[in-house]
């Protein structure tokens, strides 16, 4: 038996009208800091931190009751105290926390919550150590308030080749953990088979984390349309790829000085975390965490 659920007269039962009715109860209200709600797909629950225009749509932040944090776009597919609601922007005096007593958190390049008295401490036996010097900028450009207050240095290894020397004379151990962020650490390639060699007969090696992005170069981490394109060049094997992607740019490339300047013009459009690629920022924030853990303990994320 054939079960046709239009009927034999479409006009006379509409499938979708449970759903549109549904649909229908979902009151609007404006998306307003402090409260708390669920977005419906994902289940993620948080107080609303934050409401912006970002790419032509406006975008909540909802921040959960670890302090991580997440964007999802303004509309349906929200519960209020268990009933759907469709979030709207909130009038401009809510924008940023006027009318509602004290303002909003203030919070770090990171998404993090800065702390009040926040100040510089002296640094912790423990590093985290990246392949140079861009890689090093956008870290603290997005992290480095956070790393200034718990007393993470990032150090240049110069190279994924010199991991075995660096890490030798920085001797981890007990209280002495090394954090390593590797450019383009896939399976199989070069440079996860030269870590696997490195750890595979370094003292301390439980000490140390090595992660990394899939990217061949940490420009490739900023997110493009951040600089006007779409995607990154792919740029061919027999051309630095600073070079192609300075060409794609419709920028000089033809000197060091020219790709320096180049990289402090891509640098300069990340404005914090929601301007990187979330490959990037999940090794990053995992590198901390685990060079912190002799301090907090295991990180409750």
């Amino acid at each position: 038996m054939v079960i046709d659920r239009y009927g034999t007269d479409i006009f006379t039962h509409d499938p979708h009208a449970a759903r549109r009715a549904q649909r229908a109860r979902a009151r609007e209200i404006p998306a307003s800091l402090g409260e708390v709600v669920e977005e419906v797909e994902t289940g993620w629950v948080g107080e609303i931190t934050r409401v912006e225009k970002s790419g032509g749509l406006h975008v909540v932040e909802l921040t959960d009751r670890h302090e991580r944090v997440r964007t999802f776009p303004l509309g349906p597919g929200f519960l209020l105290d268990g009933a759907p609601v469709i979030l709207t922007p909130p009038r401009p005096c809510e924008r940023t926390g006027a009318g509602r007593g004290a303002p909003p958190p203030r919070r770090t390049a990171s998404g993090s919550l800065a702390r009040p008295d926040a100040r510089s401490t002296v640094a912790l036996p423990s590093r985290i150590f990246v392949e140079g010097r861009h890689d090093a900028d956008l870290i603290q450009k997005v992290w480095g308030e956070d790393l200034g207050y718990d007393g993470v240095a990032v150090e240049l290894l110069e190279g994924v080749d010199r991991l075995e020397e660096v890490l030798a004379a920085f001797g981890p151990g007990p209280g002495r953990r090394a954090g390593v962020l590797v450019d383009h650490f896939v399976p199989g390639s070069k440079e996860s088979r030269h870590v696997e060699r490195v750890l595979a007969h370094l003292p301390g090696a439980p000490h140390v984390l090595v992660l990394g992005h899939p990217y061949v170069d940490v420009w490739q981490a900023v997110k493009p349309h951040r600089v006007g394109l779409s995607a990154w060049p792919n740029v061919p094997r027999s051309m630095d790829i600073k070079v192609g992607t300075l060409h794609a740019l419709g920028l000089p490339a033809e000197t060091q000085a020219d790709i320096a300047a180049g990289w402090r013009a891509i640098l300069a459009r990340v404005r914090d975390y929601r301007d990187v690629e979330a490959s990037l920022i999940g090794r990053v924030e995992e590198l901390i965490d685990f060079v912190l853990s002799d301090r907090y303990g295991p990180s409750s994320v």
